[in-house]
């Protein structure tokens, strides 16, 4: 029998004339939805760490069929660009803070009402009760859908690259980076700072070319974004608390069959935990690793800036643009406002 010889050329053809379910067949292992996870934070931050562990293990409980790939760091676009992504389905979940998400659902802003929440106690008392319930709510009513308990940003603090923060009254004129969000604009215009909004992927460059003097941020941002380099004071000031929902593209997240639902609910939930233990503990150790990196902290009396609000319209404004119902629920937590 003569033996056939093919040649490259020849094998390369066949290959290229191979049916679709031929190839096809080889892709046996690929997971049955491919799904994108979208963040604006470094990957080393705890929302990254604890929602690639929590990728792992759908992966793990749905045998392979549930494949999310992780995209931190605004790799897919900004934070406005990927709220439009996650709307249209080009993104299937996003984490976004609550102050960010006010932008397309006005009421989830609440959360960062100026000097609202006094400590961790009141954060989850009105986010895993009544409020929280509220702004879910108001998120389902849109293309979005909430797929966890809401995530820990932190308290955010105010940082300079020369005026010292003591007081309210030093903020006068102070020209200070905030997300594009109306409520911490509306904060820092009450108390007589510049706010100037600015996406988080152009806050490092803004810092550095003195566009603006200084920013507020948790301080797992200050830290991982490298804020530290660019700035030389943090006044803990903790103004606003902010949290991260993960939201999902409802049309997409309803497509998947219930079993896949309910895991990746789930295993993001218990991710969420996790990562608010991290921020926890992060707050204490932050401080000193901030210090070795050349950051001093000031003190400041809470008190004095709420003070200040107190004689501005700040509170009266929200209340009526959040309305009456949702503000009643924040106050059964923070107690009375202005």
């Amino acid at each position: 029998m003569t033996e056939t010889k093919f040649t490259r050329r020849q094998l390369l053809a066949a290959g290229a004339a191979l049916p679709l379910f031929s190839i096809v067949t080889r892709r046996a292992d690929a997971a049955e939805f491919e799904l994108k996870y979208a963040t604006g934070q470094d990957p080393t931050h705890p929302v990254n760490l604890r929602a690639k562990e929590a990728h792992d293990r759908i992966r793990e409980a749905t045998s392979g069929r549930v494949n999310i790939k992780l995209f931190p760091a605004n790799q897919l676009g900004s934070d406005t660009d990927l709220l439009t992504q996650v709307r249209n389905g080009s993104v299937e979940f996003f984490n976004l803070s609550s102050l960010i998400l006010s932008t397309f659902v006005p009421v989830s802003g609440i959360t960062s009402v100026g000097f609202a929440f006094k400590n961790y106690d009141d954060v989850w008392k009105a986010m895993d009760g009544d409020l929280g319930n509220h702004i879910r709510a108001e998120i389902a009513k849109t293309p979005l859908i909430t797929i966890s308990k809401i995530w820990d940003n932190g308290f955010r603090h105010v940082t300079s690259s020369g005026r010292e923060i003591k007081s309210a009254a030093d903020l006068k004129g102070f020209k200070v980076r905030v997300p594009a969000a109306p409520p911490l604009t509306s904060l820092f215009k009450s108390l007589d700072a510049a706010p100037s909004p600015i996406n988080f992927n152009e806050v490092y460059t803004a810092l550095q070319t003195k566009v603006v003097e200084g920013q507020e941020n948790p301080l797992a941002i200050i830290a991982t974004a490298r804020l530290y380099e660019v700035q030389k004071t943090c006044s803990l000031t903790g103004h606003v608390w902010d949290g991260y929902w993960v939201l999902g593209n409802k049309r997409a997240f309803q497509k998947l069959p219930p079993d896949v639902q309910q895991i990746i609910t789930r295993e993001i939930d218990k991710s969420a935990t996790d990562q608010r233990a991290d921020v926890a503990r992060l707050s204490t150790s932050l401080m000193t690793d901030l210090k070795a990196k050349g950051i001093s902290f000031i003190d400041v009396q809470q008190d004095d800036f709420r003070k200040k609000l107190a004689t501005t319209g700040f509170y009266g404004e929200w209340k009526t643009k959040y309305g009456a119902a949702p503000w009643e629920l924040l106050e059964k937590v923070s107690g009375k406002l202005g």
